[in-house]
């Protein structure tokens, strides 16, 4: 007990006590070493209103403009600043919340330099806003870039000259053309050809069954109906999935041609889009081959590779591309004579 009335104690628990104190301001931070309140002369408990108050009659008073001599001009801007500064932080609520705890906590020495860093470097905008028009845009331009892939695959196929001869067998079996010679003389012939123009598109349009990259873009497989959906195919995706386990994994029967496509389009690789651009006449012939069974797709693929391998070996392309090759194409070094 004797060792309590200690000096060197006693100076020890002062030096504490007044580096903690010290602690409460930081030269780099806010208003550096001296107090916001006590530059703008007013307290903790003083409202918005009586802060702006007193900064408007801080800043009229010390601006440098209100005075001549240099010296005088020269304090009067560094006052002038610190004024500024400390009117800046106590406006904003969060800048003066995290200030107060500061005041309130002055040994959380890093957890200041934290928050003072994170109101200025953060981004002012709401976060969600920016994800909702990121969303938005994406959304915007995955749709016009679908519907553009749409029209370059209708206008492919009006000038196609067989789509274009059957577009117009059926427009004058349907009676669709106006062959009425009284119209076409009031019509230019640029206005005939534009009206069969549009008409043609139309019969193109209603009846091309146009599917995979190319088919007519729908406000369903876009990001933004995507994510709302996604619960929905979630769940839904469970629940195939566990019909998938109890029919086929644990009661063994048979798979019936849903399920056989789906195991042919996942063996190719394909997607659903690229699946639905497959002919008909090409899935029947798949399932005709009993492709859903690995061995005989593992066949079928050899196959495939082989006739592949021998319609390049009977490419004059391919073999031009060979010889330029041999001769010392890219990925060959030759050497000339020494």
């Amino acid at each position: 007990m004797a060792f309590i009335g200690s000096p060197r104690l006693g100076w020890l628990l002062i030096f504490l006590f007044c580096v903690s104190c010290g602690h409460a301001f930081i030269d780099d931070l806010y208003c550096g070493a001296e107090n916001c309140y006590d530059i703008l002369g007013v307290t903790r408990d003083s409202t918005k209103a009586e802060i702006s108050r007193a900064y408007r009659k801080l800043a009229k008073k010390w601006h440098p403009d209100m005075h001549r001599k240099k010296e005088d001009k020269e304090g009067a801007t560094e006052m002038f600043q610190k004024v500024a500064t400390a009117y800046e932080i106590l406006r904003d609520d969060e800048q003066r919340t995290d200030y107060d705890y500061m005041l309130d906590n002055p040994d959380e020495y890093y957890s200041h330099y934290y928050r003072y860093y994170r109101t200025r470097v953060s981004p002012k905008v709401d976060v969600r806003l920016v994800i909702v028009i990121s969303i938005t845009v994406i959304s915007i331009i995955q749709y016009l870039g679908a519907l553009n892939n749409y029209n370059t695959a209708i206008s492919y196929l009006c000038r196609e000259p067989k789509y274009r001869t059957r577009a117009m067998d059926i427009a004058k079996n349907e009676g669709l053309i106006n062959n009425s010679k009284k119209k076409k003389r009031t019509m230019t012939k640029e206005e005939v050809k534009q009206e069969e123009e549009q008409l043609i598109r139309k019969i193109v349009e209603d009846k091309m069954d146009i599917r995979g990259g190319y088919s007519r873009p729908k406000y369903t497989d876009v990001l933004w109906v995507q994510l709302v959906l996604l619960p929905y195919y979630v769940v839904h995706y469970v629940c195939w999935w566990l019909r998938w386990v109890w029919l086929f994994t644990i009661r063994r029967q048979e798979y019936g041609e849903e399920e056989k496509c789906y195991i042919i389009r996942k063996n190719m690789k394909l997607s659903t889009l690229q699946w639905d651009a497959v002919e008909e006449h090409e899935k029947a012939d798949y399932l005709a081959q009993e492709l859903w069974k690995k061995e005989h797709f593992q066949e079928w693929k050899e196959n495939k590779e082989e006739e592949m391998k021998v319609k390049m070996a009977e490419s004059a392309r391919y073999k031009s591309y060979r010889r330029y090759l041999k001769k010392g194409g890219p990925g060959q070094m030759t050497f000339g004579p020494e």
